[in-house]
């Protein structure tokens, strides 16, 4: 259907409601909002220069996610997204072939960074997409020596306790992104250095006034904000296109689409706990 086609001319008005409206500076393109792993290789290059392109005067910083299930596919788009100027690179585990072993993973990761070993990269943890039972603590100990480019890791787990112990093993200059955005002011309170999220998307400056509030002691006002941001965790991409005017198109199958009616619901409910603030 050409409606699950790509377009990429909404990259740069997509990028500009991020910007002026929600406060976002910083994307993490072709991940799990973006479908990256339902994308051809070819269309998450395109997908990757567009971002990188029309992002390089707007954003302060764009990591692309090079992770597949095939190895080669993963080393030939890390090495396109250091060829387009992307500033980092991410790579989740592989899912049918799982690794066995943190070493096996560790392994895996070393020869995606290696394609690209100019560009920070980042380890991206998400087991309940993946079904790794592995722990990212395990995962991470010791993986600068195999990988002098290991800057950091996106966790998307709701395991704080391992999540916890990532940080009293990572070095200081690595980067502690969170995942579970309902789960944000729990991480923050772990030591996350940052958070990536599908409702950042909408709800960019929500999540901007919970950081603040957190940062300045302030957590029965940050206990409000994660509330009110847990009630828009489903059928992201309806939802967005509702509240950004954005339009986005539906998802790629397998996933099916949110019913206009319910989406248009979601996003006047959401319109109503954030008020008359400009979303």
């Amino acid at each position: 259907s050409l409606f699950s086609e790509i377009n990429l001319s909404l990259i740069e008005p997509y990028i500009d409601y991020l910007v002026e409206n929600q406060g976002v500076h910083k994307v993490f393109v072709n991940g799990t909002t973006g479908e990256g792993l339902s994308l051809s290789v070819d269309e998450r290059k395109r997908l990757a220069e567009e971002w990188c392109k029309k992002g390089k005067s707007k954003l302060q910083q764009v990591i692309v996610h090079v992770g597949c299930l095939s190895l080669k596919d993963s080393q030939e788009l890390a090495r396109h997204a250091a060829e387009t100027g992307a500033d980092g690179i991410a790579v989740i585990s592989p899912s049918f072939f799982k690794p066995t072993s943190a070493d096996a993973l560790r392994q895996f990761l070393q020869e995606v960074a290696a394609a690209a070993p100019q560009l920070p990269f980042y380890y991206y943890h998400i087991p309940a997409m993946t079904g790794l039972t592995l722990r990212a603590s395990d995962i991470v100990e010791g993986i600068e020596e195999t990988i002098p480019s290991f800057r950091g890791l996106k966790f998307s787990s709701s395991d704080l306790m391992d999540f916890g112990q990532c940080i009293s093993k990572c070095p200081s200059h690595w980067s502690q992104l969170y995942g579970v955005d309902e789960q944000l002011l729990g991480a923050l309170v772990m030591g996350a250095s940052g958070a990536v999220g599908s409702t950042f998307n909408y709800l960019g400056n929500r999540v901007n006034s919970l950081l603040s509030a957190f940062d300045e002691g302030d957590l029965r006002q940050a206990r409000t904000l994660q509330v009110s941001l847990s009630h828009y965790l489903t059928q992201l991409n309806q939802l967005m296109c509702q509240v950004s005017g954005l339009p986005l198109g539906p998802p790629r199958l397998p996933l099916l689409p949110c019913p206009g009616s319910k989406a248009q619901s979601i996003a006047q409910r959401l319109q109503q706990v954030l008020g008359k603030q400009k979303i």
